[in-house]
Formats: structure tokens, sequence, C-alpha cells
């Protein structure tokens, strides 16, 4: 399995639209990864589960709570990492293993509701363990513009990359209630798009990758500029890493 497999057995993960459960069966690719053949490479772009314990966990931040100031502020970050982030690994294992007891008892009458769980709560898990990722200081790569086949795919698929930052922004804004921006590899036409994430889990393609992720909860931004979103990312670009982005298209 090469590494664009690899990143597409994720995809349907990553998107929040379906997590692999453990003690279940899986097929394809995802069987694959599953099985731990390329697990390590699948880890490596979204971390998050510990195979010895059969649970998702919490990753660790790759840089301190501080460490995006001025444009996120350390207790902001402290908050969304440790309480926010921590409860959808916390609510996703929770309804697999209510799923997992439904299967053993063979009462399913609650199976649309721990479904639904699975989805928001994965999804939250995956796009912020993406979207820590997809941030960095400036004195370790934050900010700045994409460079090389990034900027080249940008290009080809948005124009420029001044036109891709005017429609993310726009997009991200305009969120109604909670949600995520999304810059997305689209695996149908091997194009980026930018689309809107409702929650976790709505409005989104099936064959999205998230490659770029930006939180616009309030949680992610209310204690530093209150009502002001577009202040937000506006300021959000300035701490984006694109060597992350970069390896997320691959």
């Amino acid at each position: 399995m090469n590494r664009r497999e690899v990143i597409g057995a994720m995809s349907l993960a990553a998107a929040g639209v379906m997590m692999v459960q453990p003690g279940c069966a899986a097929t394809g690719a995802r069987a694959d990864v599953a099985a731990g053949g390329t697990a390590g490479a699948a880890a490596t772009l979204l971390p998050g589960f510990d195979r010895d314990k059969g649970q998702y966990v919490l990753p660790d931040l790759p840089y301190a709570h501080n460490a995006l100031e001025p444009h996120i502020d350390e207790q902001t970050m402290r908050l969304h990492h440790g309480a926010h982030h921590a409860a959808y690994v916390r609510g996703l294992n929770a309804a697999l293993e209510n799923l997992r007891k439904a299967r053993e008892a063979d009462d399913f009458g609650l199976v649309k509701h721990y479904s639904r769980e699975v989805s928001f709560h994965g999804g939250g898990h995956a796009l912020h363990t993406i979207f820590w990722a997809n941030m960095a200081p400036a004195s370790n790569g934050g900010g700045g513009e994409p460079e090389g086949e990034l900027r080249n795919r940008i290009n080809d698929s948005f124009g420029s990359f001044e036109k891709m930052k005017s429609h993310f922004s726009a997009a991200a804004a305009a969120v109604e209630g909670g949600g995520w921006g999304l810059m997305v590899h689209d695996l149908l036409s091997d194009r980026l798009l930018v689309i809107q994430g409702e929650n976790q889990q709505k409005l989104t393609t099936w064959a999205a990758i998230p490659v770029l992720t930006l939180d616009v909860w309030e949680h992610a931004y209310y204690l530093k500029y209150q009502n002001r979103r577009a202040l937000y990312i506006e300021n959000w670009w300035n701490v984006v890493n694109w060597s992350d982005v970069a390896r997320r298209v691959g």
C-alpha cells in the first residue's frame, strides 16, 4: 500500500463520517491500516489511537500552550485542547463502548443515537488532531505562504494562493453556529476543495480528506476575540504550518 492509499484509507475517519470500531472487521484498505501494516505511517498524519488500550486518546500538542501567541492565547489553547478536545475523545470511546454493549445484547434501540455520537465525537477528535498539527509558531515555520508543489496544487485548484485564502476565509467566517473551515483533498478529482463543516460532520463530502482545518466554534477564539470571528481567522493565517499541509496533500 502506498502513501496515498494509506491517506485514502483514513479519509472517512478524518472527515468524521466513519470510525473503525475496535473489535469489528474492516475490509479493503482500512483493514490493512487497522491490521498494523501501515499503522505507523497513518499515525504520523492522524495520531490519537492507542492500539494497546484499544481506545482513542488525546494526542499531545506539538508545541507549548503559549507558542502561538499573540495570535492564539495560552488560556484558549489550554481549554481548547485539554477540555474541549479531550471531551470529544471521551465521547467517542463512550459511544463505541455503548455500541459494543448493544451488539452483545442484540439490542439496537439506541443505535441511531450512538451512531450519531460516533460521527460527532469522532469528527471532533480527527479534525482537532489535524488542527493542532496544521499550526506552528513563527519560529518553527508558522505563517507565510506555501511553496513548491503545494503552491502549484493550490494554484491549479483555485487560480492562486490569494484566491484560495480569500475563499477559505469567507467560508470559515460564514459557517453557521459552530463548525470548521476546511481545505480538503478530493479523491475523485485529485484536486483541492474548500468546504465548510457544521459541527464536526455536516456539509462534508464522502471523498474528502481534510488537509487544512480551522476551528470556528466559539470555544476556539472567544476568550481573546469575543465575537470577532473574522479577526481570529485573519490572524490565524500567521500560524498556519504549510509544511504539515503539504505532507497531507501528498
